[in-house]
This record gives C-alpha cells, structure tokens and sequence, in this order.
C-alpha cells in the first residue's frame, strides 16, 4: 500500500531547504532538466509539422553555421 503525503508548495519548500547544498542544487538540476524536457515536449508537438524533411533541416543549419562562421570571420577581421 502506497502512502500519500499532501503537502503545499510552502511545506515543501521549506523540507528542501532542510536538505544539504548539495542535495539542493542536485534537486534543481533534476528540476530543471525536467522541466527543460517537458517544454520541450511541448513545443515539439505544438509545432510538429510533416512539412520539412531531415534533409531540409540539415540544409538550413549548415546555411546558418555557414553565415555565422563568414560573420565572425568578417567581425574578427576588424577588430
């Protein structure tokens, strides 16, 4: 049998911050790559599309490294 703990954001708040720094900061990190991948999720079925095919995201990411390598090149160049 499974216990449940009902508890507020307060309560639990006040529970991590008993916990050691380095558990905290362990905590967030698990929060936050959490948290990271479930926006993601989102927006990847928020905008998935059938419309643009591997290789037409290949082509747009190599045209983009290609302007900003020429961009930082021609920057470097001036200074």
């Amino acid at each position: 049998m499974d216990a449940v703990l009902n508890l507020n954001y307060n309560q639990i708040l006040s529970l991590v911050k008993q916990l050691p720094t380095r558990m905290q900061l362990r905590l967030g990190r698990i929060l936050t790559k959490d948290a990271t991948e479930a926006e993601l999720e989102y927006f990847l079925e928020t905008f998935k599309t059938d419309e643009l095919s591997e290789e037409d995201i290949l082509a747009e990411v190599k045209q983009v490294r290609k302007e900003r390598y020429a961009r930082r090149k021609k920057e470097a160049g001036h200074c």
